[in-house]
């Protein structure tokens, strides 16, 4: 019997490429359900960008979205999506885009996350000018030292500038973990309980003054279990969608199926034990050290170089790989891996049926 990832129509689509299986990401999703239920999960875009697991997730229920890009909000207001939030400070044009975007989409309920008060008067400008209201959350740092501002005085003074402001609406607070990493549950929880026990703090001081706090939106794949579990919060887990070689290496155990493989062939035999593969760092990511993919079947290669269209892996099994035969591995980091192709190829009863293009890889779309 073939495995779950093998095509019988391989010899059919070049490489290299992606494949999507959807009946994997519609079980992935009905898993985030039951992690969270759907009122509470807002998963993130970036990790797939495809309209087509829009429409999966909202035909599970899932009505709120979280992106990175005016381009990932844009395709998924098109798509359906009717609460996205851009969790991506906006500046420069990007201030103007996303006021675009809120009056090009009127049926879709936007809002932003800010850190600096100088962009939430120049995004308060923009919307007076364009006769819109955004609502905004405050982007908290709980330890990420990435984006944010930390959640004391600065951050209530912030929030009050934000329920001053017009065209502005207030919208709570977001945090993001993405700093906390680990396989040891308990270790996670702890490190999960003392990030964010400010930002819970910070709630209860600004609803004490008077102002209201909506909702708080925090957290990747590796706490949204935790977390939905005990507060009352929207998780933004992206990765689970798809999931990749490298999450289970620092998250959890979690049962999550890979829904995402790339396809590969030989393409030289260049010495005894070397196999070279036409996955070059154009077609998978390439910003962690090898292993950049898991190779199905070959759990002994050691990448040995890799350049743009070139992956060379030493093995001692290449004798059983002629040029030209295909491969099948799972990337360790999905999200970057989506944006390096054009099209995924979408697959139903082990067939590569049709291309998908990832709308959303564009930096613009028509915004």
């Amino acid at each position: 019997m073939p495995s779950w990832y093998e095509l019988d129509n391989a010899d059919e689509i070049p490489s290299p490429t992606l494949l999507i299986y959807p009946h994997r990401v519609r079980a992935n999703l009905q898993r985030m359900i039951a992690w969270a239920g759907v009122d509470r999960l807002r998963p993130h875009v970036k990790t797939h960008k495809l309209p087509q697991i829009i429409q999966m997730k909202l035909e599970a229920g899932i009505g709120k979205f979280k992106t990175s890009t005016i381009a990932e909000a844009e395709m998924t207001a098109a798509a359906g999506g009717r609460d996205v939030l851009l969790a991506y400070q906006p500046v420069g044009p990007n201030i103007r885009r996303l006021v675009e975007l809120v009056r090009a989409f009127p049926q879709t309920q936007f809002s932003t996350i800010v850190d600096d008060t100088r962009i939430a008067q120049s995004l308060s400008e923009a919307a007076q000018r364009r006769q819109v209201n955004v609502d905004v959350l405050i982007d908290l740092n709980i330890g990420m030292n990435r984006t944010g501002i930390r959640p004391n005085a600065d951050a209530v003074a912030l929030y009050r500038f934000l329920a001053a402001a017009k065209g502005l609406r207030p919208a709570g607070l977001h945090a993001y973990d993405g700093h906390i990493h680990d396989t040891d549950e308990a270790l996670v929880r702890r490190q999960v309980a003392a990030a964010f026990e400010p930002v819970w703090d910070l709630r209860r001081e600004l609803v004490a003054e008077g102002l209201a706090v909506p909702k708080v939106v925090g957290c990747g794949t590796v706490s949204s279990r935790i977390l939905a579990a005990e507060h009352d919060i929207e998780v933004s887990a992206g990765t689970s969608v798809l999931w990749d070689a490298g999450q289970p290496t620092f998250t959890p155990p979690m049962e999550v199926d890979q829904a995402a493989v790339l396809l590969a062939r030989v393409i030289s035999r260049p010495a005894p034990g070397l196999l070279c593969i036409d996955l070059g760092y154009k077609a998978v990511a390439s910003e962690m050290q090898p292993p950049r993919v898991a190779f199905f079947g070959l759990d002994d290669a050691e990448a040995v170089g890799h350049s743009e269209e070139h992956l060379v892996l030493k093995t001692d099994r290449a004798d059983d790989y002629p040029v030209g035969a295909v491969l099948y591995g799972v990337p360790t980091h999905i999200c970057p891996t989506v944006a390096l192709h054009a099209e995924v190829w979408c697959v139903d009863n082990g067939r590569a049926v049709e291309p998908w293009p990832v709308v959303a890889r564009a930096r613009r779309i028509t915004i």
